[in-house]
């Protein structure tokens, strides 16, 4: 693969937007590598069969995708669950173009939220980089793996060049990468747990940056965020922004929710303020399905494990919230127990929360909108809500990329039409 570079000239983002090598361009027009790498480094100007080419295979890329009206950018949504990032760039003024999700009950509950005038894709490693659409963001909450640094290693004492497809390869960061490289998207956004920094003693951390900034070129910046300010809910998890281009990005700029939520604003109010929804509540006053509250087997285990734990020094142990607490992460095990949130009952057992609570605790149920749809069962909906991202934060922090994204979109038009006329000037 060629190098990229930071500062890269109008015709090689224009050519890297179509999906083009230059030997194709080479191939298409005629011309001798060292004319398009003159091109390419803007010694000369490109001509205007070569700008002509590459626009007709851009056209050819975003053909049958039809553009939402007003939207600010185009985005595509990698492991994509059931649509936490879609629905917060959605918010922000994007467009979705591609969507991929291997998971079959994740892809259910994803395509009953959102209209999408493209397919919703399984296994991304399946898919070569050329058959998705030109986008200009790329949104993925990837899983992390451990690379083999071993392998790098050697090519190196070798003194032997290597790549991140010799990094990555067999991990699902390899293909966020190879999308990345394919498409140069003006922007990224990537969401993990915590951990990732420590993972595999800080070398996944390491292999990913060293790769998006010095493989890719990109500049990026990164920062652990907590899910507290927006929803009820200590959620730690760490956001990895990249821009094509060196823009003024912050995190220190990102907007905060003046008045933090507490437990009590997403629980169900059991009082009749809200219609009852089977088979989370019932009966006039909506109360919620004797279901959800633990049973004694259960309520007795969960204690006695607890006590065993706290003997031996050990940390775990259930958690007990009120109407005004700020919960426990809500994790994708949620279904079996329900242990890390149960809701106090007065004068009875705790309960877990339901499905609908699980959807506002992660803002995707929100005040004065639709309710989100939940087509699966309550098993598969806790695994959902567990793996997805908190919706409210997601979309403040797209907020904060958007102006950096148009304003690179915006350049790289100008750079286009400039090529264009000084093409058509120059063969005038």
């Amino acid at each position: 693969m060629m190098p990229l570079s930071n500062h890269q000239t109008s015709f090689a983002l224009l050519r890297e937007k179509a999906g083009m090598t230059i030997e194709d361009v080479m191939e298409l027009t005629g011309k001798s590598k060292s004319t398009v790498y003159r091109w390419e480094k803007g010694q000369i100007q490109a001509d205007k069969l070569a700008l002509k080419v590459i626009n007709e295979r851009i056209a050819h890329a975003t053909r049958g995708h039809s553009s939402k009206p007003g939207a600010a950018f185009r985005f595509i949504d990698l492991f994509a669950g059931i649509g936490g990032m879609r629905k917060a760039f959605d918010a922000a003024g994007g467009q979705c173009v591609f969507t991929s999700e291997w998971n079959k009950y994740a892809r259910m509950t994803y395509q009953a939220n959102y209209e999408c005038d493209h397919e919703v894709t399984g296994d991304i490693t399946k898919i070569e980089a050329s058959e998705i659409p030109a986008h200009d963001v790329l949104v993925a909450g990837f899983p992390c793996q451990p690379f083999s640094i071993a392998g790098v290693s050697k090519k190196n004492s070798l003194g032997r060049a290597h790549g991140f497809e010799d990094k990555t390869q067999g991990t699902l960061f390899f293909d966020v990468a190879r999308i990345l490289a394919h498409h140069r998207p003006a922007a990224f956004l990537l969401e993990n747990v915590k951990n990732l920094k420590g993972h595999d003693k800080g070398r996944t951390f390491q292999t990913i940056m060293e790769t998006l900034q010095d493989e890719l070129g990109y500049h990026v910046h990164h920062r652990i965020i907590d899910a507290q300010h927006w929803v009820p809910q200590h959620r730690e998890r760490i956001f990895i922004v990249g821009f094509r281009e060196d823009v003024p990005f912050d995190f220190d700029q990102l907007v905060l929710p003046e008045k933090p939520p507490v437990l009590g604003d997403i629980l169900h109010p059991e009082n009749g303020d809200e219609e009852a929804e089977a088979p989370f509540t019932e009966g006039d006053a909506a109360m919620v399905a004797e279901k959800y509250t633990l049973t004694e087997k259960l309520w007795n285990y969960l204690q006695a494990y607890a006590d065993k734990h706290k003997a031996a020094g050990n940390g775990f142990g259930f958690g007990i919230n009120g109407r005004d607490d700020v919960t426990r992460t809500l994790s994708a095990r949620y279904y079996k127990d329900g242990s890390e949130i149960l809701v106090h009952q007065q004068g009875n057992r705790p309960r877990r929360l339901t499905p609908r609570e699980c959807a506002r605790l992660m803002g995707f149920d929100m005040p004065g909108q639709p309710l989100f749809e939940i087509p699966v069962s309550d098993t598969q909906a806790y695994k959902q809500f567990g793996n997805a991202v908190v919706v409210p934060k997601v979309k403040a922090i797209a907020q904060l990329m958007r102006p950096h994204v148009e304003a690179i979109l915006a350049g790289q038009q100008q750079g286009q039409a400039q090529l264009v006329f000084e093409a058509e000037k120059a063969t005038a």
